[in-house]
C-alpha cells in the first residue's frame, strides 16, 4: 500500500460488490437494531457492536469472509479489530452506509 492509501476511507460500494461475489461471505451491519430498521442493506446482517463481544455464538466459522460496515465507519474498525482479536480470519472494514449509493430497504 503507497503511503497516501493509509488515509484512503474504505469504498462500501466496493465493498458490497465484492462480498456479493464471494461465496457464503456474510455482510455484516454492526449498527444499532433502531438503525438497522431505519435502512439497511438488502441481505445485510446486524449484530450491533455492542454485542460482538459475544461473535463466537454468533458466527461459528471463524474462516468466514465478513464484510463489516457502520453507519460512518469508525464501529466497523472497531468491530474489525476485534473480530480479529478473536480469531475471524478474513475479516474486512467495508466503512459507512452514509457513503453507499446503491438501493436500501426499510
Amino acid at each position: 500500500m503507497d503511503l497516501f492509501g493509509w488515509f484512503r476511507s474504505p469504498d462500501i460500494d466496493r465493498g458490497v460488490e465484492e462480498c456479493r461475489s464471494t461465496p457464503g461471505a456474510v455482510l455484516l451491519d454492526v449498527r444499532t437494531v433502531g438503525e438497522y430498521r431505519e435502512r439497511h442493506i438488502p441481505g445485510s446482517q446486524n449484530i450491533p457492536l455492542q454485542v460482538l463481544d459475544n461473535a463466537e455464538y454468533l458466527i461459528k466459522n471463524k474462516d468466514i469472509p465478513l464484510f463489516v460496515h457502520c453507519h460512518s465507519g469508525a464501529r466497523s474498525r472497531q468491530a474489525v479489530e476485534l473480530l480479529r482479536r478473536k480469531g475471524y480470519s478474513n475479516v474486512r472494514d467495508i466503512g459507512g452506509i452514509t457513503a453507499y449509493s446503491g438501493r436500501m430497504e426499510q
